[in-house]
């Protein structure tokens, strides 16, 4: 008998912790109010982020890729006592959706919102990373994880989405730079002998990278 993926996704869904409400409202906001809406991370795998992040009870939240904030509030759900999520974007256009929904949040002083270039600012963080969130330009990936590798504590986790790239890794005739750059991030972390690797097929491709 064959299954139908997103009925099974809903299932899932439905049977689990339920989406917090401002998730769900910045959820709506965002497909209205934003272009490339499909960026979010969405209940399913919000919940799941959530889930990690309970179970590590981080310190120090790195994400790269912060869109409109709903993965940096979900993982905001799961710090420590005094942890924080630092969040990265490009895109100065998106503080004001940031400002309505995580400056009005229960978890507003737990998230340092830094606008630029992830790859010149990661470099000036002196924290410890317990849990980093890769989800920005894919041409960076191996970039960033590469600066995040020295940070990251013995057993801290790199989380790294959209590895499965809309299945185009399986296809060798999409040699498009962003595809050629997710094969060769893929390739990177599976010859790493410093890490243990899981690519879970979750949404587009989740990468969980856990440091040895």
């Amino acid at each position: 008998m064959g299954w139908d993926p997103e009925q099974i996704e809903e299932y899932c869904r439905s049977i689990s912790d339920e989406v917090p409400q401002i998730l769900t409202e910045l959820d709506e906001y965002t497909q209205q109010h934003h272009r490339g809406a499909n960026m979010i991370s969405g209940a399913f795998q919000g919940r799941f982020l959530a889930m990690i992040s309970r179970m590590l009870r981080p310190k120090i939240v790195l994400e790269v890729g912060t869109y409109t904030g709903y993965s940096a509030l979900c993982f905001a759900e799961g710090l420590a006592e005094g942890g924080m999520v630092h969040t990265i974007d490009i895109d100065e256009r998106l503080s004001h959706t940031h400002d309505k929904f995580i400056g009005q949040s229960i978890y507003k002083d737990q998230i340092q919102i830094h606008f630029g270039d992830a790859k010149q600012i990661i470099p000036t963080m002196d924290e410890t990373l317990d849990l980093v969130f890769i989800d920005g330009a894919k041409k960076d990936y191996a970039a960033i994880f590469d600066m995040c590798m020295p940070k990251l504590r013995s057993g801290g986790v790199i989380l790294a989405d959209n590895v499965l790239w809309k299945g185009k890794v399986l296809g060798e005739e999409y040699d498009d730079a962003t595809t050629l750059a997710i094969k060769a991030f893929n390739q990177k972390i599976h010859d790493n002998k410093e890490v243990n690797k899981l690519l879970l097929p979750i949404r587009d491709g989740l990468f969980w990278i856990t440091k040895k």
